[in-house]
């Protein structure tokens, strides 16, 4: 059982939570997730770990309300246990040798994996430029902490109710074309907006680290589930990444991948339809 620490609420949809997971923090990475289970009958969903604090034990990570096991999370506070918590899961971001000056783009639920992007490269003495997108003010999450570890914060809203107005690719191409040249990029979000992403910056041959999130069961590569196209081969994205280099990424097939269940969920907000217990209940 892990107990959480802290909740906050992030927007109407959004919280964080802070878990008690020593030997989890312990050896977090940036760049790597965990995998939780709420209760008995609850689906095991991953989420990147946004921060680990090895000295307290703790281990943050941040939710969007979305489907059954994320509203059941939603339900729990402070002083509550989660089942399950396993990790760290995945491989570390490795940050190519000698990077001076670097961008950080992040559009939605991606915030929380650009933040300890930009925080790791930051602490190292990096000049970081972050860019982060919304669809609005309401949706902004956390600006104050990104400004901390960033040399310059850039935030855009498609409605421009906060920050500039249009996408984070709108602020990407002006900062590439301003010069001086970027030694790496890393994108995450949605996997439109990191597509869209690697077309801008590879004319100019930057190197750019992508954060795949597939469908994703079990995080130990057995399922398969996660499977997607880099250079032309398949990988894990669980045990090979999360993290690829995104000019070899088959962002198509992703997408698509991604698509493939989005009318079941929507039809098992309230049940989660699993077809492993449709196959028990045949046999039984």
């Amino acid at each position: 059982m892990y107990e959480i620490l802290q909740k906050r609420i992030l927007n109407d949809l959004v919280n964080q939570y802070v878990v008690r997971a020593p030997k989890v923090a312990k050896k977090a990475l940036p760049g790597q997730f965990i995998i939780i289970r709420v209760c008995e009958d609850g689906e095991r969903v991953p989420f990147t770990i946004s921060e680990a604090d090895a000295e307290l034990g703790t281990v943050t990570f941040i939710v969007q309300e979305a489907g059954k096991s994320t509203k059941q999370l939603a339900g729990l506070n402070r002083g509550d246990f989660l089942l399950n918590l396993v990790g760290p899961l995945g491989r570390p971001t490795h940050f190519p040798d000698g990077v001076k000056r670097a961008v950080v783009i992040g559009g939605g639920l991606g915030i929380a994996i650009a933040y300890p992007q930009s925080k790791a490269l930051f602490s190292r003495g990096v000049h970081v430029d972050t860019i982060v997108g919304f669809r609005n003010k309401g949706l902004v999450i956390l600006e104050d902490e990104l400004r901390s570890v960033s040399t310059r914060l850039f935030v855009m809203t498609d409605d421009g109710t906060y920050g500039e107005k249009g996408f984070v690719t709108e602020a990407l191409k002006k900062l590439l074309e301003e010069g001086p040249a970027y030694d790496a990029a890393v994108a995450i979000g949605p996997p439109v907006m990191m597509r869209a992403v690697c077309q801008m910056t590879r004319p100019y041959n930057l190197h750019t680290i992508v954060s795949l999130n597939p469908i994703m069961v079990d995080g130990t590569g057995m399922c398969g589930g996660c499977r997607v196209s880099v250079g032309g081969k398949t990988r894990f994205a669980c045990v090979d990444g999360p993290d690829f280099d995104g000019f070899e990424v088959d962002f198509d097939e992703l997408i698509k991948r991604n698509a493939m269940y989005r009318e079941h969920e929507k039809l098992s907000l309230d049940r989660h339809i699993c077809n492993l217990e449709v196959t028990e209940a045949v046999n039984a």
